[in-house]
């Protein structure tokens, strides 16, 4: 199989963030031809398309980090302008890296990667398979935080005061559940009863969220 190298003139490698994109065009035998850097939104993405064809004229690739996050943005742009994106990882780094220079020395990374990958990744399509993307994470999401609610209120059901656990123990988790929604501290209880109930209330409060 032929590498990019041997396929395109010019690769465009785009370092991503959540509000600045750094771009650099590279040859195909890795020379850096020019880079620069914009603020990750619609109308910065058309220059950096100019930035492109002033570059990178005719055959070229773009190599994006992140593009089912931070690069998805432009990676859709780029598609719908009919280029050609294809996904690049992004390296391991130490924490306090970053800075202007950095990210464009990581925009050229992505490109020279690109150019001499066998095997290149292609962005994930959009559209209905983004949906159910969505939709899968947001209840895997729930569900995970279902569980932890009910581990926390079974934790508070342990550690109870002794009238308090007895009123809970007895009952079935949905029970449990509907009966904590009906507890109310009273200013006659100590605070460590009025405390528990209180917490138990909201913990129900977070499951009935999810049901």
């Amino acid at each position: 199989m032929a590498i990019l190298a041997e396929q395109v003139d010019g690769v465009i490698g785009v370092n991503t963030h959540r509000d600045t994109l750094a771009a650099a065009a590279v040859s195909p035998i890795g020379a850096v031809l020019a880079s620069t850097d914009s603020p990750a939104n619609v109308r910065r993405y058309h220059r950096l398309l100019d930035f492109a064809r002033e570059h990178a004229p005719g055959r070229r690739c773009w190599a994006l980090e992140d593009i089912g996050s931070y690069g998805a943005g432009l990676a859709s742009f780029l598609s719908q302008a009919g280029e050609h994106v294809v996904e690049v990882c992004r390296p391991k780094r130490a924490a306090n890296r970053g800075g202007r220079r950095t990210d464009t020395l990581d925009s050229v990374r992505a490109a020279k990667d690109a150019l001499s990958t066998e095997h290149l990744i292609q962005p994930r399509l959009r559209g209905e398979r983004e949906a159910l993307r969505v939709l899968l994470a947001t209840r895997q999401g729930a569900v995970l935080a279902s569980t932890a609610a009910i581990n926390q209120l079974k934790a508070l059901i342990v550690s109870a005061l002794d009238d308090l656990r007895a009123e809970l123990r007895k009952l079935k988790r949905p029970a449990q559940v509907t009966h904590c929604a009906q507890i109310r501290d009273r200013p006659a209880q100590d605070l460590e009863h009025r405390m528990t109930a209180r917490v138990g209330v909201r913990v129900n409060v977070a499951l009935a969220s999810f049901s």
